[in-house]
Order: C-alpha cells, then sequence, then structure tokens
C-alpha cells in the first residue's frame, strides 16, 4: 500500500529512521558556531592580536574571560538538546488538501529547556519552552495532497540558547501517519432509493422517545442518554418513533461513466451529507461491502475505505 510523503528539505548529513519515540543523545546532536559567534570570534582575536601587541594585562584578562565565555556556551547550548525525548501522537486524519494536524509530545527530563524551535523548515518552526520534569504537547500542522497514507515528514529540533551564538540541531523521524480521506465533491443531494426503515417503536425516527437499548458500535453519539451513564446505569442508545428514516445504500456501480477519483469524490460527499442528516447508510465498493449503520466510528470506516481504494494513490 503507497504511502505519500510530503517533501522535505535538502540537508548535507544526518539521517534517522522512523520510531515512535526519539531520544536526543551524543550521535544525533549536531552544533555550530552561529553569524553572531563567528563575528563574536573574531572580535576575540583581534583582541588578543591587541593584548600581545601591547602586553597589556588587562586586555588578555579581558580577552580570555570573553573567550571562557564562548566556550561555556557551547556546553549549554549543546545540554539544552541533549535527553530530550519526542513521541509520536495519535494517528489524525484529513481530506486532501486540508493540513494535517500530527499530535507529539516532548519530554524535557528534569532540567529546565529554554528557547527551543520545532519544525519542518524555519518558516514552520514554533518556539517554546519546558520546565524542569515538564511535558509539552505540541501540533505540527502538515499539508496533505492525495487520499491514502501520509507519514509525518523529518521534524528538526533547535536551540541558540543561551547567548545565540551557537546553533544546536537534531533531526527526528516519528513513525507517525495520518490518513487523508478523498476530497469530497461539492456539495450535492444524496442519491435516491435505498428503502426505507419502518416506522412505529421500532423505528429510527426522531419524533417521539420510544425505549432506552444498549450502546452498539457504530451508533450515533447524538442519541447516547448521557443522564444515565451519569447515574452509572451503563451506556445506552434512546430509541425514538414516529417517522420512517431512510436507509441509503451508497453504491460505487451506481456512478457509471464516471472516472475512480471523481466517483471517490462523489461518494465521500454522500457520506458526509448522509451523516449529518442522521441517516442510516451504508457503502458498496466492488469487493467490499459495509452494512448499514451512523455515528462517528461508522463514517470513519466508510471514509477509510474510500481513502484506500485501490492502495489509495
Amino acid at each position: 500500500m503507497a504511502t505519500q510523503a510530503a517533501p522535505q528539505p535538502a540537508r548535507r548529513w544526518g539521517h534517522t529512521t522512523p520510531a515512535r519515540e526519539v531520544r536526543l543523545g551524543l550521535r544525533r546532536i549536531y552544533i555550530l558556531p552561529t553569524r553572531h559567534g563567528i563575528h563574536f570570534a573574531l572580535v576575540l582575536l583581534a583582541m588578543l592580536f591587541g593584548a600581545i601587541n601591547y602586553v597589556n594585562s588587562l586586555a588578555f584578562a579581558l580577552t580570555f574571560l570573553l573567550g571562557g565565555l564562548l566556550l561555556v556556551s557551547i556546553l549549554h547550548t549543546y545540554r539544552n538538546l541533549r535527553g530530550l525525548t519526542l513521541r509520536a501522537g495519535r494517528h489524525p486524519s484529513a481530506f486532501a488538501g486540508d493540513p494535517v494536524h500530527f499530535h507529539l509530545s516532548i519530554d524535557g527530563g528534569p532540567g529546565e529547556r529554554l528557547a527551543l524551535r520545532l519544525g519542518l523548515d524555519p518558516s514552520s518552526q514554533q518556539l517554546f519552552d519546558l520546565p524542569a520534569a515538564g511535558v509539552i504537547e505540541l501540533v505540527q500542522p502538515v499539508p496533505s495532497q492525495h487520499r491514502g497514507w501520509l507519514a509525518l515528514p523529518e521534524l528538526t529540533i533547535e536551540t541558540r540558547y543561551p547567548l545565540g551564538l551557537f546553533r544546536a540541531w537534531a533531526y527526528a523521524q516519528l513513525d507517525s501517519q495520518a490518513l487523508i480521506y478523498p476530497r469530497p465533491a461539492p456539495r450535492g443531494p444524496l442519491p435516491e432509493g435505498g428503502g426505507e426503515g419502518q416506522s412505529g417503536s421500532a423505528g429510527r425516527g426522531s419524533d417521539d422517545f420510544v425505549a432506552l437499548r444498549p450502546f452498539h458500535s457504530g451508533d450515533s453519539l447524538r442519541h447516547v442518554h448521557w443522564k444515565a451513564e451519569a447515574r452509572e446505569q451503563g451506556l445506552q442508545v434512546k430509541l425514538f418513533g414516529g417517522n420512517r428514516s431512510r436507509q441509503l445504500w451508497l453504491d460505487w456501480e451506481g456512478l457509471p461513466g464516471l472516472a475512480v477519483e471523481p466517483r471517490l469524490a462523489l461518494l465521500t460527499r454522500w457520506v458526509v451529507e448522509a451523516e449529518q442528516q442522521g441517516l442510516r447508510y451504508g457503502l458498496l465498493l466492488p469487493g467490499q461491502r459495509i452494512p448499514l449503520g451512523s455515528g462517528d466510528g461508522h463514517r470513519h470506516r466508510c471514509l477509510s475505505a474510500l481513502a484506500l481504494y485501490g492502495g489509495g494513490r
């Protein structure tokens, strides 16, 4: 099954393998002077030549003091990243063309971490601090283009703390994927037909309350009797009667003449519309049949089948 990957900027070195958890250690962290750090070092060099030329002890003292500050800042910049742990969160989903919001957490360990930046590139980096023994939850948006699985691109985490003279950074490839649904077609009417539900107490109408029954997977959360759950009577669903509820089948073969992607887009639109209208609907695809149902779980099952039809793109 194909997995799409977002474009990544080219870099000269640093390779990581996908993992649910990445801990930053000696082999993962790189450090180089910034432009300000190079200028600072050049000024120190000029001060050293001046101190040697004039044999000035105060100039020597100031030069060595600032040189020691430069060396100590290397250690503090490196230690600001060392020991950080990045973990992938839950797998998100989105429609093609919409940004995908990947969730991840960062554990700073026992020490305080300041002025950290995380992102796919400099333009998308997020600035944050980590308190001692703290964990922060971040959301990383990633653009999507096609239906199917989308892997979280490689992230860059960096810091220039404390003086901005050195930049330390590391690459983290977290093993996280998002399922991208097909882009829905423009809004349009639902297909006709598919049969009608039975009216009365056994029906699924919305006029009069009839009874309660135990919750089943695929039931709409809109019909859950939350007061019964609060009284610790178990998760139950309200049944209504008094009208006739449509039972709608969304059939791949009912759209002859359309190419694959436009057909998937129209079926996606119908799934979204049927769920919004509170209908019981099923999906018929070549080699796959999803029975009648409703609710968020059923919606996700239908949209997942459409997203992965033919192995995804």
